[in-house]
């Protein structure tokens, strides 16, 4: 059943609000325009599409168009965050950190200047835009630089939450937004931490743990549905991939001895890997990855790809089933 500590929306599977994590990021920007003057947004000649564009009109001293060139978008920002600003910067995931990262890595990260980087579009999601547009390694990219923060919403509500506490800390920080509608899950009530695992769903007993991040969780929360009854599993929200609640990661494979994760990236390098490198150390069970492997995307509708590459419902229920059977 819904965890009633994850203070969810209330007709969870009934529901057919849907709404994109970047309107979440864009919110949360308005509002800090209004509460913090060091706030600066820095964009890649993508405004309306990253949804900074509110901002940008509101507070035009506060905004820089840099225009295509994702590097000085990095740069900039990176000296504007070293005099006491805090630079929010945004565009494609495949741009910013994928053309980038090396000007990431070497002005923010290793400088660990405060810049919040706003990776839009992630994920197969995308759709029609096709491979050159779908980030699938921008957690790996991320997630190995020393001093950055990672955190991957899993709707709009969760994305503005994030947005926020971004803010409010002094480390760098990379977040993860999707450009499709996709479910709201989360609500104002929900609890939202960075670094801090949410557990979603909850059984008496549970087989096994299942580990999501973004907004595939909801995919995970259907599959925990269907198997209600049949197959006892947990469901946690993983938002925060680094630093990686290794508490409680540890606390639910040892709860019940098995772990799938659910993700829309690379396995290598991503949720998974992050989840296999701490059981690896602290606590081997058997693990199943749903996620893309090895692959580049293609065009299609969200619903097409997430079957295409096994991201679906009945894929994490397959996964579910098959890591159970390899319980010892």
């Amino acid at each position: 059943m819904v965890a009633p500590t994850a203070r969810l929306q209330a007709d969870l599977f009934g529901s057919k609000d849907a709404k994109p994590t970047r309107d979440g990021f864009g919110d949360a920007l308005m509002e800090l325009g209004e509460t913090n003057k060091d706030v600066v947004v820095l964009c890649a000649d993508l405004a309306e599409s990253t949804r900074v564009l509110p901002f940008k009109e509101k507070y035009p001293e506060r905004y820089i168009e840099i225009g295509v060139a994702e590097q000085n978008l990095a740069t900039v920002a990176s000296g504007l965050a070293n005099y006491g600003k805090v630079p929010f910067i945004a565009s494609y995931a495949t741009f910013s950190p994928g053309r980038n990262n090396e000007q990431i890595r070497t002005t923010i990260s290793l400088n660990d200047v405060p810049v919040k980087i706003a990776g839009m579009h992630a994920g197969v999601s995308v759709g029609p835009d096709g491979a050159t547009h779908q980030a699938l390694e921008d957690i790996a990219l991320m997630r190995v630089q020393p001093n950055m923060t990672v955190v991957s919403p899993c709707d709009v509500e969760e994305a503005r939450k994030a947005t926020l506490a971004a803010a409010a800390t002094g480390k760098p920080i990379y977040l993860r937004l999707s450009r499709e509608k996709t479910a709201v899950m989360t609500t104002k009530e929900s609890p939202f931490e960075i670094g801090k695992a949410q557990l979603m769903w909850l059984a008496e007993k549970p087989r096994v743990t299942i580990f999501a991040t973004g907004p595939v969780l909801y995919n995970a929360l259907l599959a925990a549905k269907h198997l209600d009854g049949e197959l006892a599993v947990s469901v946690i929200n993983i938002h925060t991939i680094k630093p990686l609640d290794t508490k409680a990661v540890v606390a639910a494979a040892k709860s019940t001895g098995a772990v799938v994760t659910v993700e829309e990236h690379q396995v290598a390098g991503g949720l998974g890997s992050a989840i296999a490198e701490v059981l690896a150390e602290r606590c081997p069970v058997p693990i199943e990855f749903v996620g893309v492997r090895d692959q580049f995307g293609q065009s299609g509708t969200m619903l097409e790809l997430f079957e295409h590459y096994g991201l679906g419902v009945k894929h994490i229920v397959q996964a579910i089933k098959k890591v159970d059977a390899r319980r010892v």
